[in-house]
This record gives structure tokens, sequence and C-alpha cells, in this order.
């Protein structure tokens, strides 16, 4: 292990997960503040509401979301590397297209689909217009592009800080909602204008980086004309971009599947679990966003970048057990204080989906290693498949078991999309193994 931390690269991971993971902590903390207030500050079935505009607005915006910032890492980082500046700016411009054109056409789908989904949501009329309204959201939300910007020119300091603008803006709006009793608008109004606010500083923040390292004319959009001068450029988009409205199944679709089969009150305590758990798998989801760019900059034909991809693994998977245990036994103080007695019953749901945070935080490496061999494509099979098999799970279970069902659910698709993502993972280091022999035997 002490071996371990003398690699440079480790090193390099764990500092830009320190800086992610600052910024997290602090708004994880500042969120349940928020979520406090709304669900002091509303009834049950009022905080479901409001968690259903709010999930319905950033599934939309999951589903035709491109991963920009994964692509800008893929193909600038490489460019950079080589001195090819129009390339970096050409991988940039193209991105901020994107993310434009599927922003707005996520928005006005969200927007059109929302009449027909409102019965089964249990959306009430009188708050429809206002979902409506938050749909105007969906642009923002799609968009990665700064934050790759950000992430290509290695200012993880800046991301750390920029994490904690949203949910401080929410905390101290839905804390004056709650004290000035506002109801149930101003809590949409704050988580509007929280989420509003945080995507606008983290577009100033790439504009700023980019002017400072002369590539200020990186933002502006290029889509058919850009990717024509960036060779499979498309093809990564599309795989990842389908990737990402799956892996959306796992939160916002997940949350609209129980809405519509137990009602509000149950996709509130479904969203208060999804949360607590969230909020302690960050340290995990700060060294996967760490690890990413480290990792795209070596040799796949190395064992260097598998070789970390394992030792990142078990010291994820270590730190997801030791919070599991702590949520086993903190959970249901902090439910009761945090959100009030009324809503005990999501410790419940939280017990069983705990223990997904051990196999979701040691499988994290596993996707980025699949991108960095080139099998994007083998990535996104594998959630096509642990995901539908999830959503068929989610939807038998909670009829069967109710709100209980849907923790087992879970559970369980975390397993299958681990063990899923394992196997091609697996294959490709092989590969690497038999071709690595090859070229020594010929030399």
């Amino acid at each position: 292990m002490k071996r371990w931390f003398q690699d440079g690269l480790l090193r390099s991971v764990l500092r830009n997960a320190g800086y992610l993971l600052s910024g997290k902590l602090a708004g994880a903390v500042l969120g349940l503040v928020a979520l406090s207030c709304a669900g002091r500050g509303l009834t049950p079935a009022l905080f479901g509401t409001l968690m259903i505009v709010h999930t319905y607005a950033n599934g939309a915006g999951a589903l035709v979301k491109f991963q920009t910032w994964q692509f800008i890492i893929r193909f600038g980082a490489p460019a950079l590397a080589r001195g090819e500046r129009d390339a970096a700016r050409d991988t940039i411009r193209f991105a901020f297209g994107l993310d434009i054109a599927s922003g707005l056409l996520g928005m006005v789908a969200a927007m059109a689909i929302l009449p027909f989904l409102a019965n089964w949501l249990e959306l009430p009329p009188e708050d429809f217009r206002l979902a409506l309204f938050y749909c105007t959201l969906v642009p923002t939300m799609t968009a990665a592009t700064p934050v790759g910007v950000l992430r290509l020119l290695d200012r993880f300091d800046l991301i750390g800080w920029q994490q904690t603008v949203t949910p401080t803006l929410r905390a101290a709006v839905a804390a004056a909602a709650f004290f000035a009793g506002w109801g149930f608008p101003g809590f949409v109004a704050a988580w509007y204008l929280a989420d509003l606010s945080g995507d606008l500083v983290t577009w100033f923040l790439a504009a700023r980086e980019l002017r400072r390292h002369d590539l200020a004319d990186a933002f502006r959009p290029g889509l058919f004309a850009t990717a024509r001068r960036l060779p499979g450029a498309w093809g990564f988009v599309w795989t990842t971009n389908l990737a990402h409205s799956v892996y959306g199944a796992w939160g916002s679709v997940s949350n609209l599947v129980v809405a519509g089969v137990l009602g509000p009150v149950a996709a509130g305590l479904f969203k208060i679990s999804t949360t607590l758990l969230d909020s302690s798998a960050k340290p995990a989801d700060m060294l996967s966003r760490g690890f990413y760019p480290e990792i795209m900059r070596l040799d796949p034909s190395s064992r260097q970048p598998w070789r970390l991809g394992l030792r990142v693994s078990l010291l994820s998977a270590a730190m997801g057990a030791a919070l599991a245990v702590v949520v086993q036994l903190a959970g249901a103080p902090v439910i009761g204080f945090v959100f009030g007695q009324k809503y005990l019953a999501a410790f419940g749901l939280l017990q069983v989906m705990t223990w997904s945070l051990v196999i979701s935080t040691a499988a994290f490496p596993l996707e980025s290693l699949l991108y960095m061999a080139d099998r994007q494509r083998a990535a996104l099979a594998a959630q096509l498949v642990a995901t539908a098999l999830y959503l068929a799970l989610l939807f038998v279970l909670t009829h069967r078991f109710g709100l209980a069902g849907a923790g087992y659910a879970f559970l369980l698709g975390t397993v299958l999309n681990a063990g899923l993502m394992l196997l091609p993972t697996l294959g490709s280091y092989r590969r690497r193994a038999s071709l690595h022999r090859h070229a020594e035997a010929a030399a």
C-alpha cells in the first residue's frame, strides 16, 4: 500500500478527487439543508410533487444529454499534448454546438410530453404550469462543455468551488421560503434559481480559463463542418449519449416509476433515500471524475492504466464499505433530524439500498477502462442490458412489495450492472496482455 501512494498518477487522481470532494461534501450538507426545509415546510404529498417536478426536467435532460465533457477529454487532451491547438479548439466548438442543439431539443420534447404524463405522475393541475416552466432549465442542465473545458485545463479546484454554488443558493432560498411561508411556489423557485445560477457560473469560469489559454474563440459553437475535421467524433458522442441516457434511469426515471406505481408520497421517500445514498457515494464519485482524465493520457497496451484502475477500485470499495456501515448506524437519526419523523419510513428503504455502495464504488473504474481501450460500445451494451433488467425488476418488485421492493430492485440492478461491465473489461485486459506478449516476441 505504501508503494501505491508513491505512484505519481495515483497521487494526481487523489489530488483532483480531493478538490472535487471538498466542494461536493459542502454541497451535500447544504443540499440536505434545502431538502430539510422543503420536507418540513411542505406536506409529504407536496414534497413528493416538488421532487417529481425536479426529476422530470432532470430526467429529460439526462435522456438527451451528450457526454461532451468526456468527448473533450478523449479528443482534446491528446491534441493539446501533441501541440495541435486547432484540433483542441475544434473539439470544444463541436461539444458546444452539440450541447445547444440537444438542450433545445430536450426542452421542447419535455414540454410536449408533460401533458400526457401529468395524470400518471399525479401532478395536480394547479402545479402543472410550474412544472412546465421548470422544463426551461433543460438546456443548461444538459450542457457539459464548460465542465469538460475545466477538466481539460486541469482546473479541478475551480470545479470544486463551483459545486458549492447551486446547493448554497438552494439552501438559502429554501430557508427563506420556509420561514416566510412562501409555500410550494417558493420551493420550486429555490430549486430553479439554484440550478440556473450554478450552470451559469460554470460557463463563466470555463470562458475565463479559455481566454487565459488563448483559446477564447473555441466558445463559438460548431457542428457538422467541425465534426468532419474530427474523425470518430459522431460515433463517440452517440455511444456516450446513449450510455448516459441509460444511466439516467437509475436516478430520474426510477423516481418517476415509483411515483407512477405508488404515488407522490412514495416518490418523496424514494428521493430522500437516493439523495442520502448519493451523498454517501460522493468520495468514490469524485475519485471517478479525477480518474478519467488521467487514464485517458495512458497507453492501453501497457499495464499502467489497468494497475491504476485496480488500486483505485480497491480504495474506493473500502470507502464504500465504511460508508455503508455509517449509513446503517446513522441513517434513521439523520432522516428524523433533517426531514422530520413523518419521513422515517425512508430508512427501511435506505437499509436495503445502502449495500449497493460497496458494489458501485468498487466497479466505477470499469467504464473508464473500457473507454480507454476503445470499447465504449461494449460498455454501452452492458449498461443497456443491466438497465432494462433493473427497470423490469423495479416495476415488478414495487408492484409486489411496495417501497421495499424498489430498494431490492436497486440493489439487484447494481449487482447486474457491475457484473456485466466486468466481463468486457476482463476481456479487454486479456487482449492487451496477449498483444503485448506478441509484440515482445516479435521484438
